[in-house]
């Protein structure tokens, strides 16, 4: 099976994730031009209850499949691998029928109690099917990450959003007569369908690549796997827990956010719109560097797990620093062109130039998100994911009382919400970063991080001038486009200056590297 290094594994995965990126916002767009701004609400008040189903389905085993396939294929242990599957499928199959069944129950209470919009049951109900496969396809992503192999990950996410994108439009349009909340419930139900295609991608890529039969003595093989089920629940629990408080967290956020904005005054259907702007709008163009660093994330676990299982440490501190200058790097460029040309984005995407008053605003906050990601796959590397839970829980009792203490307020309404948001991903970030710094004897490549933050300033000055005097003698489409390439090619060319960005970075990247 074919085995990339951290930069290899990393850069396939970014590909695939900036493809699937893209194919999102396609998505956003084609839900929000036909559904509106009250149908995304719609939705996107479904989206956090689909996550906690599935944050607690997958109990946090991918990542611990990951660290515990990878120290077995680091010692040639076959048998252990084998074990590790058939132990991870049985409790996430249990977890998936007893979730499933408590959607179905659940679905009618929530619309009615706590979103207070009672239309949100035909999407929260349209959840279920997805959870027995998303069970099944966290293992096997598990798996192949573990023997640091990220093609089959990277490929199924594309599969996923390409059957995504081409039923959406088909399924809202078709339900969108009924009402918007069952144009909801069909976008929800082209969620589905995609994850049952990338399933079907994934299964076929481990019956080919793999050496092993899982389902002879399978019961015998689960019978005798105490040990490794507790291998597995050591790590995969305490990563649950960071998953589940953040799932947990974004299951409360509209709940918080529709009932602060209802005690602010605001009425049901235009909290619900509201929220859809910014949750529907707004966040996912700002989680879109997120990407990058997530693809980092998954690279990170197994390779730090091989480095500290074979007690290479200095290795360990220079992965580390990869990680986070490629997320600087790659948040800094995200972050000026989100700044500098939130209105044209906003009005072109979603039709909704006003959303681009919350973008400027948190811009410069979500910045501390694209180091979130590599910081938490350290710790949890190296058995601190306990740590990490524990940031995740003060992050989100602050992102919880932050929106009600400000979204209560008229003064502010929906953007106290915004505010809430960008204060817990700054406190989170800078609780793995003290923690990381505690755990191992890290030194920071302070030239490196000075010069990123330099390359970053001079961009967002060149990005303003671009903006005032060079787009508006264009066409809106015309004049953005011709923009932010300008942007991304004085970055890159600042970056070369300053030598942040060289051969050895250029080399990793496909079809490059034969020219290097």
């Amino acid at each position: 099976m074919t085995k990339q290094t951290l930069v290899q594994g990393t850069i396939l995965l970014i590909l695939a994730g900036l493809v699937t990126k893209i194919l999102g916002f396609v998505n956003r767009i084609v839900m929000a031009r036909v559904m509106g701004h009250e149908g995304v609400g719609l939705y996107m008040m479904a989206v956090p209850t689909f996550l906690l189903a599935v944050t607690l389905t997958r109990l946090g085993l991918p990542i611990a499949i990951s660290k515990l396939v990878a120290e077995a294929d680091a010692t040639g242990d076959r048998s252990k691998v084998r074990k590790i599957l058939i132990v991870s499928l049985a409790i996430t199959g249990i977890l998936s029928i007893v979730i499933t069944i408590a959607l179905f129950i659940a679905a009618p209470l929530l619309a009615e109690y706590f979103f207070t919009d009672h239309r949100t049951i035909w999407p929260l109900l349209a959840i279920a099917p997805v959870v027995p496969v998303i069970a099944v396809s966290s293992v096997l992503r598990g798996y192949f990450q573990g023997l640091q192999n990220m093609r089959p990950s990277a490929y199924s996410q594309v599969i996923e959003q390409v059957v995504r994108i081409a039923l959406v439009a088909l399924l809202t349009g078709l339900f969108l007569p009924y009402g918007v909340e069952y144009a909801a419930a069909g976008a929800m139900i082209s969620v589905i369908i995609g994850e049952l295609a990338s399933l079907l991608y994934m299964f076929s890529m481990f019956k080919v690549k793999k050496k092993m039969r899982i389902r002879k003595g399978f019961f015998k093989q689960l019978k005798q796997g105490h040990e490794t089920m507790k291998d597995l629940l050591n790590i995969a629990l305490p990563t649950t827990g960071s998953q589940l408080i953040g799932s947990v967290s974004y299951f409360f956020e509209p709940i918080v956010v529709a009932n602060s904005l209802a005690i602010a005054g605001i009425t049901t259907a235009v909290a619900t719109a509201q929220y859809g702007e910014l949750a529907g709008y707004v966040i996912p163009l700002l989680f879109l560097p997120t990407f990058i660093t997530y693809s980092l994330s998954i690279s990170l676990v197994p390779a730090i797990s091989e480095a500290n299982a074979q007690k290479k440490y200095h290795l360990i501190e220079h992965r580390l620093n990869q990680a986070l200058r490629l997320s600087m790097l790659s948040g800094g460029i995200a972050a000026v062109i989100m700044y500098v040309y939130a209105v044209p984005i906003m009005d072109l995407m979603y039709d909704s130039p006003a959303s681009a008053s919350y973008v400027k605003i948190m811009t410069p906050f979500f910045f501390f998100l694209y180091f979130q990601g590599p910081l938490q796959a350290v710790l949890q590397a190296l058995n601190l994911a306990r740590s990490a839970m524990i940031n995740s829980l003060i992050g989100a009792l602050v992102k919880l009382t932050a929106i009600f203490a400000l979204a209560t307020r008229p003064e502010f309404g929906i953007m106290g919400a915004a505010l809430g948001i960008v204060i817990s991903i700054v406190v989170v970030t800078l609780l793995h970063f003290a923690t990381v710094i505690k755990a191992i004897s890290y030194t920071i490549v302070v030239k490196d991080f000075v010069l990123c933050l330099l390359s970053i300033f001079i961009t967002g000055g060149a990005a303003v001038y671009l903006y005032q005097y060079m787009m508006p003698q264009f066409s809106p489409v015309q004049g953005l486009t011709i923009c932010v390439t300008a942007t991304c090619g004085i970055y890159l060319f600042v970056l070369v200056f300053f030598k942040l960005l060289g051969k050895e970075d250029l080399k990793h990247i496909p079809f490059i590297k034969r020219w290097i």
